[in-house]
Parts: structure tokens; sequence; C-alpha cells
């Protein structure tokens, strides 16, 4: 406790920020030794070592990549913005006295106890003039995030203020990722992810996913509050962990005060505090410094969620009913991949321009069942190998065993393990064995064992076996053609097509 003083004092620019002033004088010199060496004072007073060391500007790095679209949806008029008639490019600078006023005005309205110190004086000439343009388009973006952030807020009793805590996280770049491994708009690590309900597979990241991540840092903003019942603390325990500030806690003789526990943070948690005042700050007082929104694009509310059914591309909502791909993109980066990954059993959620909705919804089977581009051109390469190619490659299914694979394809087991270089006849679910249709590789199809050529070792079978395939959605003559291990020409000859479409609900004759 008798440190406590000590360290407020170095962090404010000057005493009359507190009704009492203090002398640091008064303290033996021995007693300041144990707390800080010289080196951690002159960090302590370094505003500006504080900014450089923390991930806000790796963040309003990221922010610049974004693609602002053109579609106007905000009416940014700068001449009713630049109220203060400021001239284009002017930079307004003020004394600290009014930064102190205004942060106090913002204060009177909220339950977070806003100051003003040296470090936040730092982040604001970050956000106010070394990054003026990366500010104006978080501006712009707060447009298209902060409503839904609102929302969520009020929904579990939080100051609306806590809207801000993603500018610093992420910038409002919702693809945003650290080198620590956070991910979204409020950067939460796998863990912590998964203990709110976050999930992360191979299609999807649902960290990116805008409304789910901020569910989730509503959550847990809410169980850290409920912990240390002070904002700061939630705040720096958001950023660096609970235990990293259970930990700063007893460093500071269990004084639970964020400016006390201040020196023995991180120093990324260090400059997160003050990051938050500082953008809260200059998000308010934007026009008294001559920022105006870069123009977003879209906004969150001119968008609408479809739920998906059944596992579906960005390119085939593309080229169905014409979503422009910037937007599924933008509006969805929690499929990293571009793919959603849809069952009737587990829909997942897709949000696109309220103008496409409806038309989605009125195709959506014709949607999953449409083949892209993309996929036309894989169909022809493959084509065009099994052509020329005398191989093919098996995927095992469920109940299968070497024998009934080699049944299945008139071969012998002992042929299969050789082809596969298998010691052993085990094999598993989803393995890819090569099957070779004429029975032997291509370097030795006709030759007989003495090495002489021949036309065939075998001749067709008198009688063949036929079955009947039903298309089902999202099959195509390739995908098909694998199944059965023959060619897309030898179903079209079969069936007598001329085209490689086909249709759900179609018969085709196989043989065997």
């Amino acid at each position: 406790m008798k440190y406590t003083h000590l360290i407020l004092l170095m962090l404010l620019p000057f005493g009359s920020l507190f009704a009492q002033s203090h002398d640091p004088e008064s303290l033996e010199a021995d007693t300041l030794e144990t707390v800080l060496n010289e080196q951690e004072i002159l960090d302590l007073n370094s505003g500006k070592a504080v900014v450089e060391e923390s991930t806000v500007m790796e963040m309003l790095d990221l922010v610049s990549n974004i693609s602002m679209a053109k579609d106007v949806y905000l009416d940014i008029d700068t001449a009713v913005w630049n109220k203060y008639r400021f001239s284009r490019g002017e930079v307004p600078y003020y004394d600290d006295s009014v930064y102190m006023q205004r942060i106090q005005t913002l204060a009177y309205e909220t339950t977070i106890p806003l100051t003003f110190n040296t470090h936040v004086k730092s982040f604001i000439d970050l956000y106010a003039n070394r990054r003026r343009q990366q500010s104006s388009r978080m501006l712009g973006l707060s447009y298209v995030y902060f409503p839904m952030f609102e929302e969520y807020l009020s929904r579990y009793n939080l100051p609306l203020e806590l809207k801000y805590l993603a500018m610093v996280e992420s910038a409002l770049n919702p693809t945003a990722g650290s080198k620590a491994g956070a991910k979204g708009l409020w950067q939460f690590m796998r863990g912590t992810g998964a203990e709110y309900g976050l999930r992360v597979s191979s299609l999807v990241d649902e960290r990116y996913d805008p409304m789910k991540e901020t569910e989730a840092a509503c959550q847990y903003l809410q169980s850290l509050y409920a912990r240390y019942e002070d904002w700061f603390l939630v705040l720096a325990a958001y950023n660096s962990g609970p235990g990293t500030v259970n930990k700063a806690i007893l460093r500071a003789s269990g004084v639970k005060n964020y400016w006390a526990i201040w020196p023995y943070l991180p120093k990324e948690t260090r400059g997160y505090v003050p990051a938050f005042i500082a953008v809260t700050y200059v998000m308010n007082y934007a026009a008294e410094h001559n920022l105006y929104p870069v123009n977003p694009g879209l906004l969150l509310h001119g968008t609408d969620t479809v739920m998906v059914h059944d596992r579906v591309g960005f390119d085939q909502i593309n080229e169905c009913i014409g979503v422009p791909m910037s937007d599924l993109v933008f509006f969805n980066p929690q499929y990293t991949k571009k793919v959603v990954p849809g069952t009737k059993e587990y829909p997942y959620a897709l949000r696109m321009p309220t103008k496409y909705t409806l038309r989605f919804v009125q195709l959506e089977d014709s949607i999953y069942s449409y083949v892209s581009k993309a996929e036309k051109a894989r169909e022809v390469i493959e084509e065009k190998v099994e052509e020329v190619s005398d191989s093919f490659v098996h995927v095992v299914k469920k109940g299968e065993s070497l024998g009934s694979i080699a049944r299945k394809y008139h071969v012998t087991v002992s042929k299969i393990k050789s082809w596969n270089r298998l010691k052993r006849e085990t094999i598993h679910v989803g393995q890819r064995l090569t099957i070779y249709r004429s029975g032997a590789p291509m370097a030795q199809v006709g030759k007989t064992s003495s090495g002489s050529n021949t036309k065939s070792s075998t001749n067709k079978q008198s009688t063949t076996n036929v079955r009947t395939h039903t298309v089902k959605k999202g099959e195509t003559l390739s995908s098909i053609s694998r199944k059965y291990g023959c060619t897309v020409n030898d179903i079209k000859k079969w069936n007598g097509l001329k085209s490689n479409t086909v249709k759900v609900g179609q018969k085709l004759k196989i043989k065997k």
C-alpha cells in the first residue's frame, strides 16, 4: 500500500489531477530501489515506450489492408462534419488541461473510471495524429459494428463504452490475427474461445464470426467483472489473463487497483487501458481533431442472415444469384476456406446483402447442386487424366475389406497389396488404394511372364452385371465414376449421354 501513491504520481503528467499531491522525496531511496530500478522508472515515465510495446500498432497496420466497399450507405459530408472549419489536412493540438476536461466529461457518463495521464496522452497522439488515416477507417467501420456491439452489451447489462475495446483489440478488422494466435474482432485465443462456445475446424473458425465472438466477449467480460468488480482490472485480465493480473496484485501487496499493479504487468498490458481510454476519447472527439469516417460501404444493418442446410461454396452462391464475392468474404470471415459446411442437422448462418436473401431461399436446392466453373474445370482435368490413366484410387468405405474390394474390381488381394505396398490385409476407413484396371501397372500391360507381347491375358466376360445408380444432390459424373471405379466416358457410353450434365434423381446404368 505504501508504494501506491508513488506509482500513481509517476504515471500522471501533473499533480493537479489529484485533490492531494504527493512528494516522492518523502520516500526513502532504498525503498524506491526495491520497487523499481532506474530503467523501469524511465519506462514508467515514457508514454511513447508504452505505445511502441503494445499490439495496437500491429492492428492499425492490419486495418489499412481492409478493402472498403464503394456502395454509398453512409452519407459523409465533410462540410457538415467539419463544424470547426478546419482546413484540409490540418492537425489540431490541445493542452493537457483540455484533454483532461474532455475525458472527465466522458467519465461522468459511464461507470468506467476514465482518467488522463501521460500514457493516455501518448495513445491520443497515436490515434489523433500519427495514425490519422487508420483512425478514420475505424470511424467508418464503427458504423458497421457498433450497433451490433451495443445490442449485445445491453443484453448482458455491460457499459456501452466497452465497444471501444474492439478497436484496441483488432482496430475493427474482422479477420485480424495476432502473432500470439488471437483471432477476430475481439481477439480470442483458441482455448478461451472454446470455453465460450467458439468452435474451430478446418473450414470454420467461429472466432471470426462477428456476432458469435461478440456474444462470447460479453460473457467473458461479465465473468471477469464478477471476479474483480473493477473495470480496469477486467480489461487487464481480458488482455493478459486472470492469472497474470492475480500475480500482479500479489506483487503489489494485494492492492486491487490497475495503476497500483501497473509496474508488475506485462509490457503489452501496461498500454492496454491507456489505449482504451485514448480511443474512447478520440472516437467521441473526432471532429475536434479534424477526423472523419471513411465510408465503410455496406453496413451490417443492410444485410440479413440465411441458414445453410447443405455444404456450399461461396463461388456457387456468387455464380447462382450474383452475391458479390467480396461481400460474402467480408461479412462471413468465419468460413476460412469460403465453404459453408451446413447440414440438415446442424445448419450454418450466412450473412449477405438483404436484396439477395429471398432469391437464396427460393433457389436454395439449386444452389447446393450447382457445379461452379472452378469445379467444372477440375472435373475436365480429372476426366482427361482418367482417359490416359490405367489406374484410379479407391477410398475405403465402412465395412469394406481387401477381399470385397478385390472382388468388386475383379483382381486379387495379393495384387492390391503389391500395388499399395501393404504388408498386412488390415485397412481402415478413408484409406486410399491404387487399383489398376488392367490388373497390372502400365509397364507390365501387354507382356507375358516370359516378356513377349500379347494382346490381352483375359477375355471380356460373356455376361456383365448391371446396377442402377440414382443421382443424389451434389453428385457429378466425375464423383460417380470414382465411386464405382470406372471412367466418366464409360458412364456416358453405357447411358448414351452426350454431355457431362446429370440431374438429381436421374437413373444411370453402371456395368461391372
